[in-house]
């Protein structure tokens, strides 16, 4: 009994002392505009992507993610725009986000209606920046000014 304990203690402790890891994606149509979805929870246009789930690679949750949340298909992985793990990036919890670039294919649709509510291609002119949610701004302006960034 001892030992089942001592068990389940480490493991709780590693998994809530630690960040979770997950995605966010810049989705760019063959035409250029930029696909935001608009999340339910903040009320503000987003970066579309989510958390890795357990035994998930993480080419899987940004092809999930996409279909999920635009309806859209991975054609192309353009870069790896960064990795950001400032603790304040995400206010419910500590996530640590990689960031990518990709090119994507497809018909726009929300699958995922209970956390979005719309999604949008946007001319790089029509973005909302400044007014995106998490640290969605800042991951598209190193998108947009060609930056690789690890904060």
């Amino acid at each position: 009994m001892w030992f089942h304990w001592q068990f389940v203690s480490s493991a709780l402790k590693i998994i809530f002392q630690h960040p979770v890891l997950g995605v966010t994606l810049v989705p760019i149509l063959p035409n250029g505009k930029i696909i935001l979805a608009y999340r339910r929870d903040t009320q503000q246009w987003s970066l579309p992507g989510g958390m890795v789930n357990w035994g998930e690679e993480v080419i899987e949750t940004l092809k999930r993610e996409l279909k999920e949340e635009t309806g859209l298909e991975l054609a192309n992985i353009k870069r790896l725009i960064g990795i950001y793990s400032c603790p304040k990036r995400d206010p419910r919890l500590h996530s640590i986000c990689i960031s990518i670039a990709i090119e994507v294919r497809g018909e726009i649709l929300v699958e995922d209606e209970f956390e979005i509510a719309d999604v949008k291609a946007f001319k790089v002119e029509d973005i909302p920046i400044g007014n995106l949610a998490h640290d969605h701004d800042r991951q598209l302006t190193d998108y947009l000014e060609d930056k690789t960034t690890i904060a």
